[in-house]
């Protein structure tokens, strides 16, 4: 292992009925909150109308922001900004997933930044300080409500960045009630699930050895997941199986899995590219491509590969070489990811190579990227067409 410290100053607030502690956690003197959220299928399934119960019973003057979108913009950013500094908001609400989550955090610290909140994302600036913010999450799948990081995208540029500033960029709380993601669609379901999957395979794979705890604990979260998802699909408004994989999502990105080492994060980078360019599904990017990148660095380290097919998807390993145990698990994931109806190519988003150029170019604005294997421009144009 490397050496690390570790610090996650979110407390989580985990189980059935716990939006009644909203009140307890808001800040003492808070005078004006801005609630932040996406499409409305909060205002649906009723979510909205119970948290704004809770401010309004808190005492607190309240405004909104609504609309964030899926691959949220640099531009619902600013708007955000706006009104914090026109309004002198004191504290900041995400009702919502992890793209109204990101949302928030870059509000937060454009708020309390003199330019714009794009120099921030791109590493231009870093913020100088950052509003309060809680959340009430509605879907299971980035991990954002307890980590620092965000990801925006500025359409108008087709880039699309992740980013943070911790300790500025973590929830102060997250409230998450299993019963609030019940409503979420089947769609979304698979995508959270291929998200939170995503994120523990981007740091199982890491070069520094001798690390058999953190890979325990990625390999039992990703069985667990892989259990649990084709029972939720088959009954989504199971609070059992809703339950289990809201953790997961949060377990998968909150920074345990990580002590020691750092994943690789190249499919990611890819995928941020292609999204910046086509505004897919960012899950849906990442179902087409992972099982891409693992084929095309399997050489890397053919054994850690064939570890992931033995513990995780049960491959038999007998009279195969690493090599050929590790690419049957490479299959494996994608048989998975394919039998819960994740997309398979880019095709499947009519998606042709007319751009790969363009999201080339936008995947490597910041050099050769990956912690596993460092990729170059012919490394993504290969994983590229391989997912066509």
């Amino acid at each position: 292992m490397d050496t690390f410290q570790f610090h996650n100053p979110t407390k989580l607030i985990f189980g059935k009925d716990q939006l009644e502690k909203l009140i307890d956690e808001l800040p003492q003197g808070t005078k004006k909150v801005l609630m932040i959220y996406g499409g409305g299928s909060i205002k649906k399934n009723g979510i909205y109308d119970k948290v704004m119960g809770k401010l309004k019973t808190f005492g607190a003057e309240v405004f909104e922001l609504a609309g964030v979108e899926p691959n949220p913009r640099i531009s619902t950013v600013r708007k955000g900004v706006d009104i914090c500094k026109q309004e002198n908001i004191d504290f900041l609400l995400a009702v919502g997933g992890g793209s109204v989550i990101d949302c928030t955090k870059t509000i937060a610290a454009g708020a309390k930044y003199e330019g714009d909140a794009w120099d921030l994302v791109t590493k231009q600036a870093v913020p100088e300080g950052a509003l309060p913010f809680g959340t009430v999450l509605t879907l299971a799948a980035t991990g954002s409500e307890m980590n620092g990081g965000a990801v925006i995208t500025n359409w108008e540029r087709n880039e699309k960045y992740g980013w943070g500033f911790p300790p500025y960029t973590y929830p102060s709380f997250s409230i998450l009630d299993p019963a609030h993601t019940v409503s979420v669609p089947r769609d979304q379901t698979i995508y959270g699930i291929v998200d939170m999957m995503s994120h523990i395979l981007e740091q199982y794979f890491h070069n520094p050895t001798k690390s058999p705890v953190q890979d325990e604990m990625c390999e039992g979260v990703l069985r667990a997941v892989i259990e649990t998802a084709p029972k939720l699909l088959d009954d989504l408004e199971s609070f059992e199986h809703r339950e289990t994989i809201l953790y997961a999502g949060t377990i998968a990105l909150n920074g345990m899995l990580q002590m020691g080492y750092r994943g690789d994060w190249a499919t990611h980078n890819i995928e941020h590219a292609v999204s910046a360019v086509h505004d897919i599904p960012h899950a849906g990017g990442l179902a087409i491509l992972f099982p891409n990148w693992m084929k095309h660095n399997l050489d890397q380290d053919p054994a850690r590969f064939k570890r992931l097919a033995v513990q995780v998807f049960g491959v038999n390993a007998e009279g195969k070489s690493d090599r050929e145990a590790g690419l049957q698990g490479v299959k494996e994931l994608r048989k998975f990811w394919s039998s819960l109806g994740a997309p398979e190519t880019l095709r499947d988003y009519d998606i042709d190579d007319s751009k790969f150029d363009l999201i080339v170019d936008r995947a490597m604005k910041r050099g050769s990227f990956g912690n596993f294997n460092k990729l170059e421009n012919d490394d993504v144009a290969t994983i590229l067409e391989m997912s066509k």
